[in-house]
């Protein structure tokens, strides 16, 4: 198990006539590998939530066990934390500043102590995980690049660092389709060949079903499903009672089985739709 959250709780501005309970007694698991979608509609704790997961808020009550260390225990050290858990914000392109994508991606692995060569191997390596080519990119201004890579050259800043958990608050937001199908891809390769546990913040039903393992659902503050991607979308009602939804493919499936054909409706993706109504034009043209 690499984190384990124990009844957390956070609240805002306590004592105070604008109190409010972000977080209620919010207990989960995860372990090493894992591949797991955060969702919750606007206000539902999912950012308040991952801020707690490198130590960049401390909870009001509970505790959170990041690899062995308990976050919430005095002394604790937050910058080996940091060093485990790789949070890239919404919008992190918002947060380059040096005068090429080198040094950029090079500052969190030279804040390690690292010597030379390793640094440069790393900025390489995870310049080659997002996407970008080194040769032709290194020497660049971050802010001559396009919004998609800029959004990775943020990223390969947290990979350059090696933690063993990658948090991705809505990586795709403002992102053309092109783009976000891009940085999506390169997400999906990067859990696939580096094995790495990842978090991801999504309001986007479609993004989930197509890379998650495993959803977390959260309403006002409180976990209220943890499951299986499949499971999860099952529980449609549920979803829709608090502001969320399911895929437009899962629903069209749903809709087309209601009208009296014969298919398996537990669909996530355009793909497995796809082979599903090709299995039923089969079955209708053999009938």
């Amino acid at each position: 198990m690499i984190i384990d959250i124990k009844n957390l709780n956070y609240i805002y501005n306590p004592n105070t006539p604008f109190e409010k309970k972000a977080l209620d007694n919010v207990n989960i698991s995860i372990n090493e590998g894992d591949f797991i979608g955060l969702i919750g509609h606007t206000g539902s704790g999912k950012s308040t939530l991952v801020q707690h997961l490198n130590g960049l808020m401390k909870p009001t009550s509970g505790s959170i066990i990041v690899d062995g260390i308990n976050i919430s225990e005095k002394g604790s050290s937050l910058r080996e934390v940091r060093h485990k858990v790789g949070l890239v914000f919404q919008y992190p392109e918002h947060q380059l500043f040096e005068e090429s994508v080198y040094k950029d991606i090079a500052f969190g692995p030279k804040n390690l102590g690292l010597d030379d060569k390793e640094i440069d191997k790393r900025i390489k390596d995870a310049m080659e995980l997002v996407g970008l080519d080194f040769e032709s990119l290194k020497d660049r201004s971050p802010f001559e690049l396009s919004g998609g890579q800029k959004r990775r050259v943020a990223i390969a800043g947290v990979i350059a660092m090696k933690p063993k958990v990658l948090v991705l608050d809505e990586p795709t937001a403002g992102l053309d389709p092109y783009g976000r199908d891009e940085i999506l891809d390169e997400i999906k390769d990067l859990f696939k060949k580096e094995g790495i546990t990842i978090i991801l913040v999504s309001h986007s039903m479609e993004d989930v079903a197509r890379l998650v393992d495993r959803i977390l659902v959260m309403d006002k503050g409180r976990l209220v499903m943890d499951d299986t991607t499949r499971e999860v979308f099952k529980r449609a009602p549920e979803l829709e009672k608090i502001g969320l939804g399911i895929p437009q493919i899962t629903k069209f499936m749903r809709r087309f089985k209601e009208k009296g054909n014969n298919i398996d409706d537990n669909i996530l993706t355009v793909e497995e739709a796809k082979e599903e109504l090709l299995k039923f034009l089969r079955r209708k043209k053999d009938a």
